[in-house]
């Protein structure tokens, strides 16, 4: 099998021959932000949308970078060629380097997407509560940054407890999202998702979903806050992440929801056109 090949910093190399310096404010600090992107049939969905956003929070929380969407489009798709990917998870990492020395680090990565469990969109999937709260204040809050420890850990111990998933809430309980996902509710026929303003991620696969409800003419809030009622209350929960697609959710802390199956609405907003197959199932 032939040696993954990565971007970095300008050029296509072998992934054992790339080397990012001890002293980058990403590994030291955390400084850096990126995106996870879904490469289906060769092609990535929504690449401007991700591009758009990451460059947006790189600018936002100053990390100084080289690198232009324009860049960064043709090292995601020659990275994606020269590995010969059509399914395949891709991600963009940005860090400002050591900190003072103006030599940006620019890593374009993409492996071959493992089939998900087919048991998470035919049977749904069962959420825990996280006991770390969603930080609200920060200058992190709601992006794509490096530090991500907490949610891996929160993540982790989710699966230790049989679960796929742990639902984050912020100190007045409002409901934020998951640990590398974004939270939707149906109540009523009507699709919520928490605001952005939680603060929660502007995901790809959230705003696709929300442009799928106005396309099937269903009624979509995301602008009210969502707390512990809104989650008891629930006829179906789902979430969405772009390699996870779109994953109904049956148990929430051991409590079942929608009748233990798939929700009506979940099923017919996976099943959309508008994303993509590999989206919707392995």
């Amino acid at each position: 099998m032939a040696e993954q090949s990565v971007y970095l910093n300008g050029s296509i190399i072998p992934l054992g021959c790339a080397r990012i310096g001890i002293s980058d404010a990403g590994f030291l600090h955390g400084a850096s932000v990126f995106t996870t992107m879904l490469a289906h049939n060769g092609r990535v969905f929504r690449l401007d949308r991700h591009l758009s956003r990451l460059m947006e929070t790189a600018e936002f929380v100053d990390i100084q970078t080289d690198a232009t969407a324009d860049l960064l489009r043709a090292a995601v798709e020659g990275v994606i060629g020269v590995n010969g990917l059509r399914e395949a998870r891709v991600r963009i990492t940005l860090t400002p380097g050591k900190i003072g020395e103006g030599k940006p680090v620019t890593l374009v990565t993409a492996e071959e997407l493992q089939p998900n469990p087919e048991w998470w969109y035919d049977d749904g999937i069962s959420v825990v509560e996280s006991s770390i709260s969603q930080p609200v204040g920060t200058a992190t809050a709601g992006l794509k940054t490096g530090c991500y420890f907490p949610r891996v850990q929160a993540y982790h111990k989710a699966e230790q407890s049989g679960a796929a998933e742990a639902l984050w809430y912020t100190v007045d309980r409002c409901l934020a999202e998951a640990c590398f996902s974004n939270v939707f509710l149906v109540s009523n026929n009507q699709v919520r998702t928490p605001p952005l303003d939680t603060p929660v991620l502007p995901g790809i696969v959230r705003q696709t979903v929300i442009e799928i409800c106005e396309q099937f003419g269903v009624r979509c809030d995301d602008k009210t806050p969502l707390g512990d009622d809104d989650i008891s209350n629930a006829d179906e929960i789902f979430l969405t992440a772009s390699c996870a697609g779109i994953r109904p959710v049956v148990k929430v802390e051991g409590k079942s929801v929608a009748g233990g199956k798939p929700g009506h609405l979940t099923k017919k907003i996976t099943t959309s056109r508008a994303i993509p197959t590999q989206l919707i199932s392995p």
